[in-house]
């Protein structure tokens, strides 16, 4: 198994320090820290700064790719990836009722799926609760068999429900993994105020302040926000 960043029962180390007043106070009256992030688009009052797609905002960093990813059934935009050297993460926000979490039945049809295409899963406790690791069966460029591994973090908040699923050198590098922790934390969530029902995807939509990529030109280390790339038809969203 190569999943190596953390035990399965261990819990998250977070500073007081790094906390609000809020948080501290909820950790004095719980016993357990709250962390900051992802937010909802409500409690945030400057969101220039953000890569705005519509109901999901991303903080961009150096050297942060952006693909948006299409259900090819409908030609519908249904997730935002973001890529930072060797890690990357899909985001899919749904809304949500105020009194129950969508993460029960969506991490049991992950486990369904997986299970279905001959992977391993596991369950282990995480910053949010439960989450999944999961070994896929996939074929490598060369022909040969291998597989590949994914991280499912589902986080509830006021009325919708992120769905993260991290690839790459996060899963077993211990600095990987913080940057694309960090880069989660930072999502704002917009539900927006549409009456809608339970596990509806949330609209998603190409940021106006994203750049076009220059066709042939050296990447520099701090670029502005690049325009997101149309990624891979996805038939299905486990």
């Amino acid at each position: 198994m190569i999943f190596k960043r953390k035990k399965a029962v261990e819990e998250p180390a977070v500073e007081p320090a790094d906390l609000d007043e809020a948080a501290v106070q909820d950790a004095e009256q719980t016993g357990k820290p709250k962390l900051n992030g992802p937010f909802d688009y409500k409690d945030v009052e400057d969101t220039d700064d953000y890569l705005d797609f519509g109901s999901i905002l991303v903080k961009p960093i150096a050297g942060l790719k952006v693909r948006m990813d299409v259900e090819q059934s409908n030609q519908r935009v249904v997730a935002v990836s973001l890529e930072v050297a060797e890690s990357r993460v899909q985001l899919m926000a749904f809304s949500a009722s105020k009194s129950e979490s969508l993460w029960p039945g969506i991490s049991d049809k992950i486990r369904e799926d997986i299970k279905g295409q001959n992977g391993e899963i596991y369950q282990r406790d995480g910053d949010y609760g439960q989450e999944l690791l999961a070994q896929v069966p996939q074929q490598l460029p060369d022909g040969r068999a291998g597989h590949v591994a994914l991280r499912f973090v589902g986080i509830d908040g006021p009325r919708w429900f992120l769905r993260a699923v991290v690839g790459g050198a996060a899963i077993s590098d211990e600095e990987a993994a913080k940057t694309i922790d960090s880069l989660i934390r930072s999502v704002i969530v917009n539900r927006g105020d549409k009456p809608l029902p339970p596990q509806e995807l949330l609209p998603l939509s190409v940021p106006t302040n994203a750049q076009a990529r220059p066709a042939e030109e050296e990447e520099p280390e701090n670029t502005a926000p690049q325009r997101p790339e149309r990624g891979p038809e996805i038939t299905q969203i486990g």
